[in-house]
């Protein structure tokens, strides 16, 4: 779990999952006075190796290769663009093609024993094993409901992923105060210009 999907109060059942999607920052606005880049923390295999390490994902000196780092971008950006989907949506074939073709990279098989009377555990034995906990963080999140309240900001100039966690689960933007008051300021701009 990162200091940013503490800070944002995500489970943990699905913090890796928001840590991963946001590990691309589309956001391009400036917050008082601070213009925001856009930026990939996974520019590199090693950056992924970094990445994973810091979540435990990874074994200490795994090898991650660049097809590995693009198995690993492909998965992201899949599922980024599951997560921009109204969760209604995300239910039907189309919206849940990609993605499990996506996963399909990461399989898991399924173990008895231990505390929780069983697991998932992936089936490579590479350095990208470690990304099936992310498949498994989707597989938990989609029977228990918490990947429904994993969204994607309404902004076009930020869609960052949050945590939808009030308790209608119908925020559209990460922050209401600063993405919400933007579009809602931007809008009101647009109806004065076209009442003159």
């Amino acid at each position: 779990m990162s200091k940013q999907s503490r800070q944002f109060q995500v489970p943990d059942a699905v913090a890796n999952l928001y840590d991963f999607a946001n590990t691309l920052d589309m956001r391009h606005f400036t917050h008082h006075g601070v213009q925001h880049r856009l930026d990939d923390e996974l520019k590199s295999p090693d950056d992924l190796a970094a990445w994973m390490a810091q979540r435990r994902l990874v074994q200490t000196g795994a090898k991650i290769t660049p097809a590995m780092l693009e198995a690993a971008l492909s998965l992201r950006a899949t599922l980024r663009d599951y997560l921009q989907h109204d969760p209604a949506v995300r239910r039907s074939r189309s919206a849940t093609r990609a993605l499990n073709t996506a996963i399909a990279a990461f399989p898991l098989r399924a173990e008895l024993g231990g505390d929780a009377g069983g697991a998932l555990r992936p089936v490579r034995d590479d350095a990208l094993a470690g990304l099936s906990a992310l498949a498994a963080q989707l597989y938990d999140g989609a029977r228990d409901g918490s990947l429904d309240r994993l969204k994607m900001c309404a902004a076009e100039e930020c869609r960052r992923v949050f945590f939808d966690r009030s308790k209608p689960a119908t925020r559209r933007w990460c922050m209401s105060t600063l993405c919400g008051n933007r579009i809602k300021t931007r809008a009101y701009r647009e109806r004065q210009r076209g009442a003159e």
